[in-house]
């Protein structure tokens, strides 16, 4: 049986579930800066030796510019390794068009690996291999999260992985059965817009297809609660 990494999907939400704390009300209790110090010190309990986020996310963090090499040999495809990249944790995003661009190996320390589509060019591929940058390109258009997984497995060794996405990409691992477990850092806040993302983006609805099973109930800094979940088929 081919192994995958556990996942858990570890995220702030507000009480009407939404992921953008810039929106939220206040709370005489804590604050943003309160809910955000104690998401991220559960991140680091939940001991990932990988996460991942988003590409606008990924973006943020790289702030690097296309600079495609002069000349180059044929890169590896599908999958490159680069020197460093058994290191912990590693730091995945995918980039299915290759949009995504780097100063050097790694954002803040972290090894980067990126997920992209089979339409990306060999001039881009060249580009991350000579940063230093780990990739994996699927055989079609989008990334195969579940291949993607178990070559995180067996290629990479990873064997825990923290999903921090937005609601399109915590809803892709959903969709796809691949989430192990929830930690939600609930905020004593609202954000009652009705033009931002909620938790999850999943078309045809949960309902029928999962079951959560509280783990822990934890009150923490600034008000909010920690809980976490175990997901289970339906």
């Amino acid at each position: 049986m081919t192994q995958r990494p556990h996942v858990v999907c570890h995220m702030t939400s507000s009480i009407d579930g939404r992921l953008h704390p810039s929106r939220y009300t206040q709370s005489p209790d804590g604050a943003v800066k309160d809910w955000s110090g104690a998401y991220e010190a559960i991140h680091d309990r939940l001991e990932g030796d990988a996460w991942l986020v988003g590409r606008t996310t990924m973006a943020e963090m790289a702030k690097g510019e296309a600079h495609p090499p002069a000349s180059f040999e044929t890169p590896a495809r599908p999958l490159h390794r680069a020197a460093g990249s058994e290191r912990r944790p590693l730091a995945i995003a995918p980039d299915t068009q290759g949009r995504l661009h780097f100063r050097g190996p790694d954002v803040g320390g972290d090894p980067v690996l990126v997920l992209l589509g089979d339409g990306v060019s060999d001039a881009h591929l060249a580009e991350l291999a000579a940063d230093g940058v780990s990739y994996l390109v699927s055989d079609g258009a989008e990334v195969d999260l579940p291949r993607a997984l178990e070559i995180l497995a067996a290629e990479f060794g990873v064997k825990r992985l923290l999903v921090e996405g937005g609601a399109a990409i915590n809803g892709s691992f959903l969709a796809a059965g691949l989430v192990d477990e929830l930690s939600v850092v609930l905020a004593p806040a609202l954000d009652g817009g009705t033009d931002v993302e909620g938790i999850v983006a999943f078309d045809g609805g949960l309902k029928g297809r999962f079951q959560l099973s509280l783990q822990s109930a934890q009150t923490i800094e600034g008000g909010a609660v920690h809980l976490r979940y175990r997901v289970l088929s339906a």
